[in-house]
């Protein structure tokens, strides 16, 4: 019997390769550290990679410019429909949203404060992606900061070709507008995927408590 993964990243790349993943779709990817830690844990499939920030996107960029199966796309950020909208720039680039935050974080997260806004392009996922054959296999990570309902409302047709997805989710609603841990994993069990894994999050040390956790959803019988 092989020995169990007991890192939860290698614990991710473990549920990745027994699901046959052909691509990660990285939306989020800030500077790129997910697609990083999928490499160091063995992850040597495919990844795509999109950030709207341009100062973050630049970096990015820079990190995957050695790596043959980690593309960057142009920059522009994922939601439900085609459009331009602002990005509230935080000084913690990776704490940036297209949602304005809430008093909680204002208050538990100074040096998160929102510094300006951004004009930035959306596009839905289904107008960035482009199938390279019918039996491509898709896993999405979703890290936008409160904006994870748009990224899937722009899912489309690529909803047949995803067979896990991962998930920030709120224990403590960060951001205006944004959809509670119960209601996400409500939503995605309606569509045939099952919570399979539970990543740690965002842990506020003044709180004292766990404000966000990543959820790996995989879809087929819990």
């Amino acid at each position: 019997m092989s020995e169990k993964p007991r890192d939860p990243n290698r614990q991710l790349v473990r549920a990745l390769e027994a699901g046959g993943v052909d691509r990660v779709l990285d939306v989020g990817a800030n500077v790129g550290q997910y697609a990083r830690r999928l490499r160091t844990h063995g992850w040597a499939g495919d990844i795509l990679s999109f950030e709207p920030l341009p100062e973050a996107h630049a970096v990015l960029a820079e990190a995957a410019r050695d790596d043959a199966r980690w593309a960057v796309a142009p920059p522009a950020a994922v939601g439900a429909g085609a459009g331009r909208a602002p990005l509230h720039r935080s000084r913690e680039t990776d704490m940036s949203s297209l949602r304005p935050q809430s008093a909680r974080l204002r208050a538990l997260s100074p040096s998160s404060v929102v510094t300006d806004t951004v004009d930035v392009e959306v596009r839905p996922l289904a107008e960035l992606v482009a199938p390279r054959r019918p039996d491509e296999r898709l896993f999405l990570k979703i890290d936008v900061q409160g904006g994870e309902d748009a990224v899937l409302d722009g899912v489309g047709p690529l909803w047949g070709r995803l067979v896990g997805l991962q998930l920030e989710l709120a224990l403590t609603r960060l951001y205006e507008g944004e959809r509670g841990y119960l209601d996400a994993c409500t939503r995605l069990e309606s569509l045939g995927f099952h919570l399979a894994l539970v990543l740690p999050g965002y842990f506020d040390g003044k709180a004292a408590r766990q404000l966000q956790f990543d959820g790996v959803f995989l879809r087929g019988e819990s």
